[in-house]
């Protein structure tokens, strides 16, 4: 699978070692930085990553910052996107099976490295559940539909 992971400064350690978990497991994986753990702002790589999801250059993607929460904000700029932050293996599988994520975002400082791989393991190993599921995520891209 093509993956894009990309972070802000807090996270850049452990989006490193996810990078090498991803490429491990047998993933082509782009790098969108940062390339190191100089402060930067989170909404550019969000918006980064939105891009290179939305326009169909990988299938899914990985957010990294502090808590999760501002660049999983940045990402789900882009209607394209539907990023679930999640903190568990559980909330992935609802991520994919529900609502059809294509992208996962996880905090540096509340996910260790061991819960941020099985989050990423049952991220990409879940399908799309579709049924009943698929009209709601479609009105996510569509509102007025």
């Amino acid at each position: 699978m093509r993956i894009a992971i990309a972070s802000d400064h807090a996270a850049f350690d452990l989006k490193a070692v996810l990078r090498e978990y991803l490429i491990g497991l047998g993933h082509e994986v782009a790098d969108l930085g940062p390339d190191s753990d100089a402060r930067v702002d989170y909404p550019d790589f969000g918006y980064t990553l939105a891009e290179v999801v939305a326009d169909g250059t990988v299938e899914r993607g990985v957010a990294l910052c502090g808590s999760g929460i501002g660049i999983s904000i940045a990402v789900n700029r882009n209607p394209a996107c539907r990023c679930a932050l999640v903190s568990e293996p559980l909330s992935a599988v609802l991520a994919r099976e529900h609502n059809d994520a294509n992208c996962i975002a996880m905090g540096a400082r509340l996910t260790g490295e061991d819960m941020a791989k099985a989050c990423l393991d049952a991220f990409l190993s879940t399908p799309f559940g579709g049924g009943r599921h698929s009209g709601r995520v479609e009105k996510l891209s569509n509102p007025t539909i």
